[in-house]
């Protein structure tokens, strides 16, 4: 940026620095930030590398001040506060609980032998729709099945898994979704 031009944006600055302040005040709702906004837009104009006048110099600078804010608003908003971090540390880790852990890797057992149970090509659509997560349409193109097909063999798979498990197998989509399977507790 010439001398001149950065020369030019200085004054007016500094001439509309509480008018600036004002706006970023209402826009901001603190005075607080609209204050560390402008200190900032300040810096990145004594900064800036523009090669030619600025058609509207005012609403530049207001605009620089604005993208100030919005960029310190989105680093503030990664921080944690003291009260958050020390939450953080008092929290338990309940996945650190070896009778947990054993507990799963059981669980884990449990369903790979009902997997295993399964036929091929429904143990390989319950694999498919919910181990990668692959569209329904797409499995039934994989397969050469109907949709509809593809739906009746992963439910038929899942009851299955479900009643291994002993758990109620709970329809989320379609038909019937949210209502519990029978399950006889052996």
């Amino acid at each position: 940026m010439s001398e001149s031009i950065k020369a030019s944006l200085r004054a007016l600055f500094l001439a509309r620095y509480a008018q600036f302040r004002k706006h970023l005040h209402h826009r901001l709702g603190s005075e607080d930030l609209a204050n560390d906004a402008l200190q900032e837009a300040y810096l990145r104009v004594e900064n800036s590398t523009v090669r030619s006048a600025v058609r509207y110099p005012s609403a530049y600078l207001f605009r620089i001040a604005l993208n100030v804010a919005e960029d310190q608003r989105k680093s503030n908003a990664r921080l944690l506060s003291v009260g958050e971090v020390e939450a953080l540390y008092d929290m338990a880790d309940e996945a650190a609980d070896p009778a947990r852990g054993a507990e799963a890797r059981n669980e884990l057992e449990a369903l790979e032998r009902a997997l295993a149970e399964l036929p091929r090509r429904r143990r390989a659509i319950v694999l498919a729709a919910r181990v990668d997560e692959m569209p329904h349409k797409d499995i039934a193109a994989r397969y050469g099945v109907s949709a509809r097909t593809v739906e009746k063999e992963l439910r038929a798979g899942l009851e299955h898994c479900c009643e291994r498990l002993g758990r109620d197998f709970i329809q989320r989509f379609g038909p019937g979704a949210g209502k519990q399977s029978p399950h006889d507790d052996r």
